[in-house]
């Protein structure tokens, strides 16, 4: 049996019969030093025992299999953590203070008067905490080959290991191939463990400061305060500075160390009370190594003031922020090979987007010749890059903020405002929106519907039910609950309306009790999903939610109402008449549909297209492509982008002329030009430096 199936299978056995309440917190430590520290800790607190291995990795592999239960490790290890491999999470952040709260600064520190800055470190010799390490590694290494100080071809041209060897004269990094010259500075073994001098932070400053090295990279804490006037940092611009400007003159500010575990919130329940116990009543000293010495940074930093709960549901990417993911792609080289691929990927969202538009494009967009020509060059790879949009099909989707779209795993997606928000504060950016029309342009005003005659009125909505696009989405929720917020200063909206569908809801909120699904009689999962598998979600939904009786007003776009009546859209819209409808807004009486310019909620910004920021180029580059090809007035009318067969305003709004670019480097901030927020928000924005 391979071993990461064995990993595999004993991580589900330890999930099934773990009982997190009834056991003990198995923390997993590294060297005889810490052992002693955590044998004290237990002493001191029975919920706890101690499992020695040898390695970050060993340990990682130890919970995944349940043997062990958490462990702190840095930015590097948490990546790691949270591949697929392991699937751990983080569930406790380390808290620096006030000054870096969770987060800290990388920093490379030099003896003063040595002469040399961040660019000149060719020949030099290096000092780092260890292989794969965020302070030590990949932010130095990571900016060294994005600046092109090192460079590297990537891992086709040679080992990124192999290149910082030739770089610097010679290196002490822990972990690196033993005999390699990324060990030659060693004291030990060049392990990633105690047993190594000049492993971890304190060791790679030791490493400086006995002058078997020339730089150490390290975070802005390790210098000791009476070092300090003996050594500089290096600055990324080439010039040098005090120790203590590392806000002006650091590498980059990272996440901190985390907690990790398992996926099972009864086991991070378990570890966060337990943790929590010890920190408030004092009976163990979890963030001092002194009585250790001369070890430092056992179980948790030294420098930790206290300990933080993450956001549920936050995983390793979300945790890392796409900047620091963004630095590792560019250790892996994947950005290049990324951007000479041929294909985007697309995160289509639940079966109606998939099945019914996704697959439709993905074969339309290879001719044969095409084909020929990518099957030859790419049939050793996944079968995802014979064709320019893969598809990646989840249920809701801030799912693809979560995970595909921080893991690489998917490219693009195409969002509206709030939405945009959303994954902004998860580090995407716009990079295409859609355009409407010449009067509206790259905007849409967001509009309450109600049937004409039923004497709803905005000053005696409250108590009537409600019919949203989604949860989080602009004219469907933000908007018209931002304008209730205003008028009953309360957030919680059950008081307001009686009931309601607002796809993306809890499934036992009252505003998901008037949603339908897909119209299966048993069993129907999309119920209240915020995909198109949920007949009232979105803007056409919503409408329908209203038509079909299931709300006395629907919050939707200008154009909605137009677009599924007078004979336009689908077959249940037919036979509807938009005279039928009116608008209603704040301080006026109900007005025809079409006087949307005088009553409307507010003017928002169009829906968008959102990627990584390293992505911007590409993504715009094959959607012009397949717009010149499949847009409006494309030259191949076997597909349309801007027109949904099987349903309504699927990957975009039906109402879309065509997409423009984003110019590169407005942020979403600049995009919106408001504030529209959701939940997911709380995992994005846990601390600074997953933005930058």
């Amino acid at each position: 049996m391979k071993p990461l199936l064995l990993v595999a299978l004993l991580g589900l056995l330890a999930s099934a019969f773990a009982a997190p309440g009834s056991q003990k917190v198995k923390w997993c430590v590294k060297s005889d030093q810490e052992l002693r520290k955590c044998l004290d800790l237990a002493a001191a607190a029975p919920a706890f025992s101690c499992v020695k291995k040898e390695n970050t990795l060993e340990c990682i592999i130890a919970i995944k299999a349940g043997e062990a239960d958490a462990i702190t490790v840095d930015g590097g290890d948490i990546y790691t953590a949270g591949l697929n491999n392991y699937d751990l999470h983080p569930i406790i952040a380390e808290d620096y203070g006030t000054a870096t709260d969770t987060c800290y600064y990388a920093v490379a520190v030099a003896k003063k008067n040595t002469g040399f800055g961040f660019r000149d470190l060719r020949g030099k010799k290096s000092c780092h905490t260890g292989l794969g390490k965020s302070a030590g590694w990949n932010i130095p290494i990571g900016s060294l080959v994005s600046m092109n100080v090192i460079e590297w071809g990537g891992i086709e041209d040679k080992p990124l290991e192999e290149a910082v060897s030739t770089f610097f004269h010679a290196s002490c990094v822990p972990g690196a191939a033993r005999g390699s010259k990324l060990c030659e500075l060693c004291k030990g073994d060049c392990s990633r463990s105690q047993r190594e001098p000049y492993y971890d932070y304190n060791g790679a400053f030791q490493c400086l400061v006995e002058g078997a090295g020339d730089v150490a990279f390290v975070k802005h804490l390790t210098v000791p305060e009476s070092d300090k006037p003996m050594y500089e940092l290096l600055c990324k611009d080439n010039t040098r500075a005090p120790i203590d400007n590392y806000e002006t003159c650091s590498l980059a500010r990272v996440p901190a160390h985390a907690v990790v575990t398992r996926k099972d919130p009864q086991l991070a329940d378990f570890i966060w009370e337990t943790l929590d116990r010890v920190q408030t009543d004092h009976s163990f000293n979890l963030f001092s190594s002194e009585a250790y010495a001369p070890a430092k940074n056992l179980m948790f930093k030294d420098s930790t003031v206290n300990l933080l709960r993450v956001p549920p549901n936050t995983d390793s990417f979300l945790y890392l922020g796409a900047n620091y993911m963004s630095i590792v792609h560019s250790l892996k080289k994947e950005q290049a090979s990324d951007d000479a691929s041929p294909a985007i990927r697309w995160c289509a969202v639940g079966h109606a987007e998939t099945k019914g538009k996704c697959d439709t494009w993905s074969i339309s967009s290879v001719s044969g010749e095409d084909y020929g020509k990518l099957w030859r060059k790419y049939q050793n790879l996944y079968f995802i890059l014979f064709i320019y949009l893969f598809f990646a099909p989840l249920c809701d989707v801030h799912l693809c903020f979560e995970s595909p779209l921080q893991r690489k795993e998917a490219d693009a997606i195409a969002v509206d405002g709030g939405q945009v928000f959303t994954a902004g504060k998860c580090g995407l950016v716009p990079v295409m929106v859609e355009q409407y029309d010449q009067v509206t342009g790259s905007k849409y005003y967001a509009v309450a519907v109600v049937k004409k005659g039923s004497g709803v009125t905005w000053e005696n909505l409250k108590g009537k039910k409600s019919c949203h696009t989604g949860i989080g989405r602009t004219a469907g929720w933000n908007i018209p609950m931002g304008q209730i917020y205003k008028r009953e200063h309360d957030c919680d909206f059950t008081k307001f309306f009686s009931s309601g569908c607002a796809p993306g809801a809890e499934p036992n909120s009252p505003f998901c009790s008037l949603c339908v699904g897909s119209g299966k009689a048993v069993g129907d999962e999309a119920k209240c999903k915020a995909s198109a598998d949920e007949k009232y979600y979105g803007y056409a939904g919503a409408f329908r939610c209203l038509v079909e009786g299931g709300g006395d007003v629907a919050f939707v776009k200008h154009t909605t109402v137009t677009e599924n009546s007078d004979g336009n859209g689908p077959d249940w819209a037919r036979n509807l008449r938009s005279s039928d409808y009116q608008l209603i807004c704040p301080g006026k009486g109900p007005v025809e549909i079409s006087d949307y310019a005088t009553c409307h909620l507010a003017q928002v910004p169009a829906h968008a297209v959102v990627t990584r920021p390293e992505s911007h180029s590409k993504v715009v580059r094959i959607l012009q492509e397949q717009q010149a090809r499949f847009g409006n007035s494309g030259t191949d009318p076997s597909f349309r982008m801007f027109q949904s067969e099987n349903g309504k305003n699927l990957l975009f709004k039906d109402s879309t002329k065509c997409l423009q670019e984003v110019p590169e480097g407005r942020t979403y901030e600049q995009f919106l030009g408001n504030d529209t927020a959701s939940d997911l928000e709380k995992s994005c924005t846990f601390h600074a430096c997953q933005q930058g």
